[in-house]
């Protein structure tokens, strides 16, 4: 999912070079939805270890 947003970050910096900005918009929002569903997944993961009794790192 990194990667994902990865791949769209990286459409948005090229479309906002060559000035396309519907796209360069969209491809931010997109980005910046996947960038925060991985973080949310991240610290759930994070929760689930620590509860479980493991090591969180």
């Amino acid at each position: 999912m990194l990667g994902w947003a990865l791949t769209f970050f990286v459409l948005a910096i090229i479309a906002a070079i060559f000035g396309f900005g519907g796209i360069a918009g969209a491809s931010a929002s997109i980005a910046q939805i996947l960038f925060f569903v991985f973080l949310a997944l991240l610290v759930l993961s994070f929760v689930a270890r620590a509860v479980r009794g493991r090591s969180v790192l």
